[in-house]
């Protein structure tokens, strides 16, 4: 092969691969987006269904409920019958459910309406990481899952807003039309690129898959899933309740505390993208879980700073986008390394498995932390953040030691 063949071989690769990650980026950022068109709808539903705003709380509920408990069972079918049909049906249903809500004129037709919405968000995770493990290089696939990460967190900055802005001009129905509508595009362009979309690559068909029992009962699966779980309760406990923490504890006023939580959102999308970059350049694999671990237990000593000293407003600011900047970096690595565990042909429902443990994780924390600061312990929720963050630590060494032990099990005699 002459030099100039394979440049041309390395550019043309290059630009599929962009391609590839602006299409799984854009539906990702748009799934992140329809979780969080809600928050601004309440008060408009509640005047103009007529109902509490327990009630209300349902919408949000009920997508999430669907998306967490679907993730396992498409991701078998991902695997089965490849990601491109699901990643098409799945965004085709989130829009057309959220843009079907500005005809709704009764509240359980929105209910109705956030549960096909969440169906079709159930399909992401499997869908989306079977895509980037089929058609992204090994050499720059951290810096695609840190790119998908980050792009999931912009869909959730920028909805509130959007929404809220779009309410100012055509209405809270005209508005969730539009959103709901930005779909389409979406779902086209998938269509028209999608043969630039590979599945990971599967085992032959005579080879034997993993069911429902394997993936329940793997030791690494299972270690990979509490290992996620307690990392999502930590965020989700700082993310509720650091505003009042730093407040009733630490008498830091409203607006430096929400600066605070800020702070540690920007520092959290951030690490995601310097942790893909690491992660692509770091000199072994096996180095991976030793970066996650620094990076975990640097972001735990921060939270637990914040919570047990004395600190002023911009000191906490500081320690708080440090404390984000180290989790997210931790993400991106930790992601490649469930990859990496998974059995080939097998991404789809070992990531739709594992990834429905981060909404259960942000479901767990919010009330029995909400108890702890009703009944005069504030103080102990960034304790137990910190604690959650190393013991998550605790359950990635057990995943790592499990899968090494089923390669030497499996490797080929010499």
């Amino acid at each position: 092969m002459t030099p100039l063949r394979a440049a041309r071989i390395i550019h043309a690769m290059l630009h599929r691969e962009t391609r590839v990650n602006v299409l799984i980026s854009l539906g990702h950022t748009l799934s992140h987006f329809y979780i969080l068109v809600f928050p601004p709808l309440f008060i408009v539903w509640q005047h103009e269904f007529g109902i509490s705003f327990a009630a209300l709380g349902l919408a949000p509920v009920v997508m999430s409920i669907m998306s967490a408990t679907l993730q396992t069972p498409l991701g078998f079918l991902v695997d089965r019958f490849g990601a491109r049909p699901f990643l098409i049906g799945g965004t085709l249903f989130m829009s057309l459910a959220i843009s079907g809500m500005a005809f709704c004129t009764e509240y359980w037709q929105i209910l109705a309406l956030a549960t096909v919405s969440g169906i079709g968000n159930a399909v992401f995770h499997p869908a989306d990481y079977s895509i980037l493990a089929g058609s992204i290089s090994k050499e720059r696939i951290g810096r695609a899952f840190a790119l998908h990460s980050f792009t999931g967190n912009v869909g959730f900055a920028v909805a509130p807003p959007v929404v809220a802005g779009l309410m100012l001009f055509m209405g809270w129905r005209g508005a969730l039309l539009t959103v709901g509508l930005l779909g389409l595009p979406v779902v086209a362009a998938v269509i028209w690129q999608s043969a630039i979309l590979q599945d990971e690559v599967k085992r032959e068909r005579t080879a034997h898959r993993l069911t429902v029992r394997q993936l329940l009962l793997d030791r690494t699966i299972v270690m990979f899933f509490m290992f996620y779980l307690l990392g999502s309760m930590a965020g989700s406990g700082v993310q509720a309740w650091l505003i009042t923490i730093l407040h009733q504890v630490k008498g830091i006023e409203i607006a430096l505390a929400s600066t605070a939580l800020t702070a540690y959102m920007i520092g959290s999308s951030v690490g995601v993208l310097f942790g893909g970059w690491a992660t692509d350049h770091a000199k072994s694999k096996r180095h991976l879980s030793t970066f996650v671990a620094a990076l975990t237990s640097i972001s735990a000593l921060t939270t637990l700073l914040v919570g047990v000293t004395p600190v002023s407003g911009l000191v906490a600011i500081g320690m708080m986008f440090c404390s984000g900047l180290c989790l997210g970096g931790s993400r991106t690595p930790r992601d490649v390394m469930l990859k990496d565990a998974a059995p080939p042909g097998e991404i789809g429902k070992v990531f739709g498995f594992v990834s429905a443990s981060l909404g259960l994780g942000s479901a767990l924390v919010p009330v029995p932390f909400g108890y702890l600061i009703d009944h005069g312990h504030p103080d102990m929720v960034l304790i137990l953040a910190a604690c959650l963050m190393v013991a998550s630590l605790f359950f990635m060494g057990s995943a790592r030691a499990s899968f090494r032990h089923r390669q030497a099990a499996t490797a080929p005699a010499e």
